[in-house]
């Protein structure tokens, strides 16, 4: 795809998302099952949930602008998702492998919140209301996880990964 105009550059960054949720549907049980937090367990089950949400809500835009659902691969969120499956291949103890999993997944919520708030960007100013209202909810819920990992991280993951590397 030639990218020329606005409308050019907003299409492929909504196919960037596009692939990026999809690879993101396939990570988050892996991430829920290797984490033993069960409060952080249950947010990236949530997450799953919002995040199958997040697919149906772009291929309903790509549908209102006749667009195929392909994309190429999301490299940005490969890369992301790499390093997340790698730290849980390490010699690492349940609970500093918890606080890594929140920094994986806030790398992710910080990749497609700049995502998202660029798309409803490019939707607002090319006059796609409907696709800029769609893609504000999704960044609200992308915000929102976001703070719930930070809550998470903050209240009580992080002190117990410090505990256990001092045992």
């Amino acid at each position: 795809m030639k990218i020329k105009t606005l409308r050019d550059l907003y299409l492929h960054e909504l196919k960037d998302l596009y692939s990026a949720e999809k690879q993101l549907c396939k990570a988050l049980p892996k991430m829920a099952k290797a984490a033993s937090n069960e409060e952080l367990v249950a947010a990236f089950e949530e997450h799953h949930g919002q995040t199958e949400q997040h697919v149906e809500r772009i291929e309903q835009i790509l549908d209102a602008l006749g667009e195929p659902k392909r994309a190429d691969k999301c490299e940005g969120m490969a890369g992301i998702l790499a390093e997340s499956e790698a730290i849980t291949h390490e010699d690492i103890s349940k609970q500093v492998l918890d606080a890594a999993l929140i920094a994986s997944a806030q790398k992710i919520e910080h990749y497609e919140i700049a995502g998202y708030g660029t798309v409803r960007t490019f939707a607002e100013i090319l006059g796609e209301d409907e696709a800029a209202k769609l893609l504000q909810m999704t960044l609200d819920e992308e915000i929102e996880t976001d703070e719930k990992l930070t809550e998470l991280a903050e209240d009580f993951i992080n002190a117990e990964a410090e505990t256990a590397e001092s045992e």
